[in-house]
């Protein structure tokens, strides 16, 4: 059946509207972070940026707190939604619920708690690694709901037979079998906390901590064509480690399908 011009004008138009209402704001920043002055337009912006040392600094010390809350949330949350999912489904309204708390406790009031603990060694609250423990509070829903969602589309109950009748224990079922098939669950989930970590700036900013965030706000305040090279710079970043992770997710399925 041949499908009716006007509704396929109407669907490209529709695209092309909302094209058009996602990337103009984007064109304009990018012509103003080259300009330079009058009727010059030029690099220098970046040259500048990427000149600054706050900004390796700060992105490098953002990107080692995104692995780390990374690494902590997936130790927390796989094993949880997995025994939940597998032997207690009935507590999975209760899980889900525990892990939206932080869209309804404010991040102010979250630092609140947070300084409390600065009673504690020193060698952990005096450090940035100190957010992390913020971080997995926040990435918690993003990461609870992706792997949750990746679980319930396995047949648990059959995989976990299977194993252990091949001997194989609880670590091995989850290292060797579960993981692989929720490769996908995983790296969407890094990809949504590692964004997450990235543009944090309320826990940053009020401990004190000068992360990649913290930065970004300070250039904007204090610069002009910087602050917008730098948000695209930025977004640059979350893009190309969206674009990494996806590539490594297809290259991980093809492998696991070719064993």
């Amino acid at each position: 059946m041949r499908a009716n011009p006007l509704a396929q004008a109407g669907r490209s138009l529709w695209i092309v509207a909302l094209a058009v209402y996602f990337f103009m704001p984007l064109v304009g920043l990018a012509i103003y972070s080259l300009w330079a002055g009058g009727n010059r337009y030029d690099f220098s912006a970046y040259a500048q940026i990427l000149r600054d040392p706050q900004f390796h600094q700060t992105f490098r010390l953002s990107l080692v707190l995104a692995l780390e809350t990374i690494l902590i949330s997936l130790a927390l949350v796989i094993p949880a939604a997995f025994w939940v999912n597998l032997r207690a489904p009935g507590l999975r309204n209760l899980l889900g619920m525990l892990s939206i708390l932080s869209f309804v406790v404010p991040p102010i009031v979250l630092v609140g708690g947070l300084t409390s603990l600065f009673r504690g060694p020193e060698w952990f609250v005096g450090t940035p690694q100190f957010l992390v423990a913020g971080y997995v509070v926040l990435s918690l829903p993003y990461t609870y709901r992706t792997l949750d969602t990746g679980l319930r589309a396995l047949d648990l109950q059959t995989l976990s037979e299977a194993a252990q009748s091949l001997g194989a224990g609880w670590g091995t079922l989850l290292w060797r079998i579960i993981l692989p098939n929720i490769s996908s669950a995983v790296l969407g989930s890094a990809l949504l906390t590692f964004a997450i970590v990235l543009g944090e700036f309320t826990f940053a900013n009020v401990l004190l901590f000068n992360t990649f965030a913290v930065y970004i706000n300070y250039i904007g305040q204090t610069q002009g064509t910087p602050a917008a090279a730098l948000s695209l710079l930025s977004l640059g970043i979350t893009w190309l480690a969206m674009l990494g992770l996806l590539r490594f997710g297809k290259g991980r399925v093809a492998l696991g399908g070719a064993k």
